[in-house]
């Protein structure tokens, strides 16, 4: 029965904080894409098209690197782990820095997201020291 696996799904805030910045990084994503897709008359494209690509992978490998550091028993691969979380964070939020430069009117959600990065980055703090 599959049942038993919804038993062991973390709810810890920082876990259910990394889906937040997902989902939310997905919607953007998927409205800047929107308005960045149009090719202008050279067809060159915008290359900001790739950073949301990016956004998206960035943030979608944030929830599984949560678990592999809580999962693992020795020091140092949860280490690996809370490192590649904080790189992975910094190159987020680097991205969002760079996609408010674009020509899209779905930049005016980024500091949304950049806001809920600050606060992911509060929570890893303490999520860090209870490993």
């Amino acid at each position: 029965m599959k049942t038993s696996c919804l038993h062991t799904f973390p709810k810890s805030p920082f876990y259910i904080k990394a889906l937040e910045i997902f989902m939310l990084s997905r919607g953007i994503a998927s409205y800047l894409i929107e308005d960045i897709t149009f090719k202008d008359s050279h067809n060159y494209e915008d290359p900001s098209l790739y950073v949301t690509g990016d956004m998206v992978q960035q943030s979608i490998s944030l929830a599984p690197e949560i678990l592999m550091a809580e999962q693992h028993l020795f020091q140092e691969d949860k280490h690996k782990h809370i490192e590649s979380v904080d790189r992975l964070a910094s190159l987020l939020y680097i991205n969002c820095e760079r996609l408010e430069k674009t020509h899209s009117n779905g930049k005016d959600f980024l500091p949304i997201l950049r806001k809920e990065l600050k606060k992911f980055r509060t929570l890893q703090h303490s999520w860090m020291l209870t490993l």
